[in-house]
């Protein structure tokens, strides 16, 4: 097994990124991959989804081989399609780079820049390190080009999870609170393989395509979690199957877990620290006065972040990877010009997509992942 990584590197292949993030950065053992298009030198997105998809996976392969990592090496895969239509075509560009253990993957639909069809991150390991497929006894294998979870070291990523029943994949039906449990008890199953349980769980990401489902889902989520629930991001986003009501993904850790701050909602915790990682909630910046402002959100929000990451004993320095969900992508540059300056330079891995927000003004809302030597 590969030596663990303690700096923080940043890698830079190709031309500049169009916003303040860097196409990789290698830190904890971990290699984050930038959220990748497909726009040629000038700056236009060529083809189809298939097109698209191809390309992109293909410069990420540059990315992944200046990182000295490669393809069979990815743990996790996010993929952002901007139209459900092309779910069906995606999966057969993107099958063929993975002939064996794909990585875990989570497919959801939102809006997307520059006129991109597709959009993907990955997290990967260096060549040689420990890459272990989980798949738990008695389910059918995955009907689309995904592992369920991939666990290296003491990190387990999981599949986006929807509510499809593990011995044949049939969707499962039912409510908001049927199909959340259905996610979670499947979530368990993974966790129970791979020697962990929901006590485990560091972080999650949840998808809803209608916002009014959010609090009875939160009921049954939260039920799951004895104490001291993980990181989690909620979003309004469309969903790769129109029979599904929720998805939901996680990370989580065998290592020493700490919980980081005080959060007065039932739901999450504000950040936990696992070993030498750091998962930080979907974060808001959004007040009485400056609700729309994508600028002041993004400036609190980016406050706020200071202070969970001062209490955690970390620094902006130490953020490897970001997440930031715009509800209005023509905001973009605006929500860029604040971020630039939080994180000044050897900006951190990033993806930035379009998605509704689940708190009423909100425009902006991040989740990062730091790391500390």
């Amino acid at each position: 097994m590969a030596a663990m990584q303690t700096s923080r590197e940043i890698v830079n292949v190709g031309p500049p990124p169009i916003g303040p993030f860097s196409p990789a950065v290698k830190a904890g053992g971990l290699i984050y991959l930038s959220g990748t298009l497909a726009p040629d030198e000038g700056g236009i997105v060529p083809g189809d989804v298939a097109t698209q998809t191809r390309r992109v996976i293909e410069k990420m392969t540059a990315v992944l081989e200046a990182a000295g990592s490669s393809l069979p090496q990815v743990v996790s895969a996010t993929v952002y399609l901007k139209t459900a239509s092309d779910f069906a075509a995606m999966n057969d560009a993107y099958r063929p780079f993975w002939p064996a253990n794909p990585p875990t993957r989570t497919t959801v639909i939102t809006d997307l820049l520059l006129g991109a069809r597709v959009e993907i991150t990955m997290v990967a390991v260096a060549n040689g390190a420990e890459r272990k497929v989980i798949h738990p006894e008695n389910w059918s294998k995955s009907p689309n080009p995904y592992s369920y979870a991939i666990q290296t070291g003491d990190t387990l990523f999981m599949s986006g999870l929807v509510p499809r029943s593990a011995r044949d994949n049939a969707p499962t039906g039912g409510d908001i609170s049927a199909q959340t449990k259905v996610v979670m008890d499947n979530a368990g199953g993974i966790l129970r393989a791979a020697g962990m349980d929901y006590s485990n769980v560091v972080s999650a990401r949840v998808y809803l395509p209608n916002a009014a489902d959010f609090q009875p889902m939160n009921t049954v989520y939260r039920s799951y979690f004895k104490a001291d629930p993980p990181v989690r991001a909620t979003v309004k986003a469309d969903l790769a199957g129109p029979q599904y009501a929720v998805e939901m993904t996680f990370v989580a850790s065998s290592g020493p877990r700490q919980v980081v701050g005080e959060s007065a909602n039932p739901n999450l915790s504000q950040a936990i620290k696992a070993g030498n990682r750091l998962y930080v909630s979907g974060l808001l910046g959004n007040t009485e006065s400056n609700a729309g402002d994508a600028s002041a959100q993004t400036k609190e929000t980016l406050a706020r972040l200071q202070k969970v990451l001062q209490t955690a004993g970390y620094t902006s320095a130490d953020v490897v990877d970001g997440l930031v969900y715009l509800t209005d992508l023509s905001k973009f540059a605006e929500m860029n010009t604040e971020y630039r300056a939080f994180f000044q330079k050897d900006f951190p891995a990033r993806a930035t997509v379009g998605t509704g927000l689940m708190a009423q003004g909100a425009v902006v809302e991040i989740m990062v992942t730091a790391v500390k030597p």
